[in-house]
């Protein structure tokens, strides 16, 4: 047997392996929601009726609620096939499959009211108050559960993608490493097929080093054939064909088409990067799929839902932490002398400065000994950052690596300064020392927390805290917002970074 023939049949069987697998995860997936929405029907049923049950008024007569919540669940389960939040292509990374559960879920729910209310059925509203909440409840943990079970799988190496690269070799190579950072989403590249003019003719190369990749190249001519061939040897069930591939749209089409009778995935990579979903909006014009990019703004209404969630949030956090927050300053007086709270000049939205409030972690005059320790920093660009810095007290210790430091911030929410989520609140000397690019992260309020906080806080480099931020400004939504506030609990639970 050739060489050839063992790897076709090595990578026939790696194919085989991977559908095997996505079959028995869209499985465990559908049976999740049945079981979920289950749990729903059954849970709310008991806490509205007892164990007793009751019935239905249906106009025509009455039927048991154990029959209406039969259908409901099925009619839930079907509507989330529906929705498309099991496929694929959303699992295991990014808000979309929450989006869809969600949405699949409230549709229903907002069908079901819309259909009561015509055909003048008698339904008890506590019994679907109860079920939506605590379905969506079960679904959204249920859905986390198998993804955290697919994220590990897919960093430890399995099903992934195995992807071909298209394009000129600038583009392929940031695509190689911008899929490299993210396992989780499943894509794996395996092979690229570089098309820049200059390397153009130079023949078949097996080799990526010249192109800085790990992986085979193919350096040749742009045409059809010669990326089919390139997708043929490195047994790739995915291509991504990135802004700087040297096709024009009828090589395209047709690259389209030969990719689809192989059951091979193709999926378009504009260059553009640090983009979320909502702000890409898809509009076909003459045959042109054109993509418009909006910019997020947070003023008018969007800007008064934000400020109205961080209202209530800081007051309704500040009621539930109030005897926590106080038994803290207890506790900070008492373990050195000096003030309970430290107060700290910082700059906030649009280069205004404020005072940050915190719960004092450092014995008094701590910035005055902040230069004998320069030499010690362990932090990146104007960041310090010091593990064992021996300017924080004992309790303080304690507060920094969990958070606890940070609660007197819900102040500086209420009185605007800051927002419950955005970038991190910086110093006015790492202001000084900002380029063009880094100065949009003033647009917006800073934060108590934000995508710095749930990436690993402190552990990030300068260059990591800087771009995540941009991205917050870039891409803000509430939906996001609502994310990273359930993240923080999971980072803050962790410690990662905390010190």
């Amino acid at each position: 047997m050739t060489a050839t023939a063992v790897t076709g049949t090595a990578e026939a069987d790696q194919t085989s392996t991977a559908t095997r697998a996505r079959s028995r995860r869209a499985a465990h997936l559908a049976l999740a929601d049945l079981a979920s929405v289950g749990v729903a029907m059954a849970g709310a049923q008991l806490l509205r009726f007892g164990p007793e049950g009751s019935s239905a008024d249906l106009g025509q007569g009455s039927i048991p609620y154990g029959l209406v919540s039969l259908v409901l669940g099925l009619s839930w389960w079907a509507a989330l096939g529906l929705s498309g939040s099991r496929d694929v292509r959303v699992l295991g990374y990014g808000p979309e499959e929450y989006k869809r559960v969600t949405s699949a879920s409230l549709w229903l729910f907002g069908g079901i009211a819309v259909l009561s209310y015509v055909l003048q059925l008698e339904t008890a509203r506590g019994y679907v108050a109860v079920a939506l909440p605590l379905g969506l409840a079960c679904l959204l943990f249920g859905r986390r559960l198998l993804r955290s079970a697919l994220i590990r799988d897919r960093q430890s190496g399995n099903a992934l993608r195995r992807v071909l690269l298209v394009g000129a070799s600038k583009s392929v190579r940031h695509l190689h490493v911008q899929l490299g950072r993210h396992p989780e989403a499943g894509y794996r590249p395996v092979a690229a097929y570089v098309t820049d003019p200059d390397t153009a003719g130079e023949g078949e190369g097996t080799g990526g080093a010249q192109h800085g990749l790990s992986m085979p190249v193919a350096r040749r001519s742009p045409d059809l054939d010669g990326v089919l061939a390139a997708v043929e040897a490195s047994g790739a069930d995915t291509v991504v064909v990135s802004g700087g591939a040297s096709l024009d749209p009828s090589a395209l089409r047709q690259l389209g088409w030969a990719l689809a009778t192989r059951d091979v995935g193709l999926v378009m990579a504009p260059a553009l990067t640090d983009v979320a979903g909502p702000r890409i909006h898809t509009q076909p014009v003459a045959g042109l799929p054109l993509i418009h990019v909006t910019t997020p703004r947070l003023d008018g209404p969007k800007g008064l839902a934000k400020r109205g969630f961080d209202i209530i949030a800081a007051v309704v956090l500040l009621a539930l932490l109030a005897v926590p927050m106080l038994l803290i300053a207890i506790w900070v007086k008492l373990d050195s002398p000096g003030p309970v709270i430290f107060r700290q000049t910082r700059i906030g939205r649009a280069g205004e400065p404020f005072r940050m409030l915190k719960f004092r972690s450092m014995v008094v005059g701590a910035e005055r000994q902040l230069t004998g320790l320069h030499d010690k920093n362990e932090g990146s660009g104007p960041l310090f950052k010091l593990r064992a810095d021996p300017r924080v007290t004992r309790f303080g210790r304690f507060i920094r690596r969990h958070s606890l430091d940070e609660l007197p911030q819900l102040f500086n929410v209420l009185g605007g300064s800051m927002s419950l989520i955005g970038p991190r609140p910086p110093l006015p000397q790492e202001v000084e020392r900002y380029d063009k690019f880094a100065h949009r992260r003033l647009l917006i309020k800073p934060g108590i927390t934000g995508l710095w906080q749930v990436s690993g806080r402190s552990d990030l480099s300068w260059d990591d805290a800087i771009k995540l931020d941009l991205y917050y400004v870039e891409n803000w939504s509430m939906i996001q917002d609502v994310i990273i506030l359930f993240r923080t609990v999971g980072a803050v639970a962790a410690k990662n970074g905390a010190y």
